[in-house]
């Protein structure tokens, strides 16, 4: 039997912990941006940290971390999204039983019902003694397993975390789980409203006319992303500014868009929008890391009358770059955003979003953002959710030990 080296040492308020992360992709989703920046923000006040994802062969993490990486070998993507999760399940699981047979971690934290569900799988073995599971949202999935993974992933963990408050009391209410609340945060170094030379290349390189007026969505083509009635409202909006484009950025999934995206390219072209480099619409698909912060700076007003988000770091990255966006006016918007801060649409209701997207257009202030920008990069930072998360994974490790559990246990 092997066991952590120091479970009491590892309660210390000085003792740094040692921390694995695991995220399900090496593609730059919210979900594996909070992960990454979580990271090195923990990594920077001394812990430890390895960020763990799954990667086909010659893949690589979105962005170079300061921290360990681990890539966890999958094979490639199966046209079965059932059968693609559990692959990448299944490898997490695999990776993990003989990782830690020779390595051993203080906290091992999930950020999806992947990780969550391998590390379901070790603590049901006896490999380990518990886990932390941050969920950002919940999905309503057709698939019965991918519901069944989804439950797993957090009711089996020992510790859950939320970023905002509407999913804190989700999970009270639809599933008796006390959830803990931790923050996102914004890299203002990273994005900023000073242009750079390298913006002008960037609008050549992605056809992209400055001074359109240019609207930007960020996450692809997606139902929980509203983009249908996004680009209802981008309609409307060209009927004054016929010049108008819509930039659709992002796009790499793990799940089945491609009906909706069919329903999306219908109705463009029943609007006669066209699609592409220069054209009115420009579907850009997954971008370099380097790319966003003058993707940001390119556009006029940024879009996201979301149905369903977890928080919504794409907001903070854009007021960071100077630039109005539109939201809807629903939880976890309504949390830390107010009426000066965004122009408010009713996600479900297309003249709403674009009356929003307008009026965005039309009553600029560059100082009204900066003064949002600051008041949100003051409260939402990846340090200070740093040292959060630290002292919810002590408090996890001590109240495990009270319970005399094991923080981790290898049976070999």
């Amino acid at each position: 039997m092997f066991e952590l080296d120091h479970p009491v040492a590892a309660s210390s308020t000085v003792a740094p912990l040692r921390i694995a992360l695991l995220t399900h992709s090496v593609n730059p989703r919210g979900g594996v941006v909070h992960t990454v920046e979580l990271a090195q923000a923990l990594h920077d006040a001394g812990h430890e940290v390895t960020v763990m994802a799954p990667a086909t062969a010659g893949q690589r993490l979105f962005r170079p971390l300061r921290c360990a990486v681990e890539l966890v070998p999958v094979t490639a993507v199966s046209r079965d999204r059932v059968e693609m999760v559990g692959n990448r399940i299944d490898a997490f699981t695999v990776h993990l039983t003989a990782l830690l047979r020779h390595r051993s971690f203080d906290v091992l934290h999930t950020h999806d019902p992947i990780g969550g569900n391998a590390l379901a799988t070790l603590k049901e073995r006896g490999l380990i003694g518990g886990y932390v599971r941050t969920v950002h949202h919940l999905e309503q999935f057709a698939q019965p397993q991918f519901m069944q993974w989804q439950l797993r992933g957090f009711r089996s963990a020992r510790q859950v975390f939320c970023v905002s408050r509407l999913w804190q009391e989700t999970l009270a209410r639809e599933h008796g789980i006390d959830a803990a609340e931790v923050s996102n945060g914004v890299d203002s170094a990273r994005f900023s409203d000073i242009g750079q030379p390298e913006d002008a290349v960037l609008a050549q390189r992605l056809g992209i006319r400055c001074g359109a007026p240019v609207v930007l969505a960020v996450g692809g083509v997606e139902e929980r992303k509203n983009t249908l009635r996004l680009l209802q409202a981008f309609a409307t909006l060209r009927r004054e500014r016929p010049g108008a484009q819509l930039v659709i950025a992002g796009g790499a999934s793990l799940l089945d868009h491609a009906q909706y995206a069919r329903d999306f390219h219908a109705l463009a072209q029943a609007h006669g929008i066209a699609s592409g480099r220069g054209e009115a619409l420009v579907l850009t698909g997954p971008l370099a890391d380097a790319d966003m912060p003058g993707l940001y700076r390119l556009a006029d007003v940024v879009a996201m009358p979301s149905v369903n988000e977890g928080f919504g770091l794409v907001v903070l990255e854009a007021l960071a770059s100077g630039v109005p966006v539109v939201v809807s006016r629903i939880a976890p918007f309504t949390e830390y955003l107010g009426d000066a801060d965004c122009h408010w649409a009713d996600p479900y209701d297309v003249a709403s979003i674009a009356r929003a997207l307008a009026a965005a257009l039309d009553h600029r202030s560059p100082e009204q953002i900066a003064r949002s920008a600051a008041r949100l990069a003051a409260r939402f930072n990846w340090a200070v959710s740093a040292a959060r998360h630290a002292l919810l994974y002590r408090q996890g490790i001590e109240a495990a030990a009270r319970a005399g559990e094991p923080a981790l246990t290898i049976v070999d």
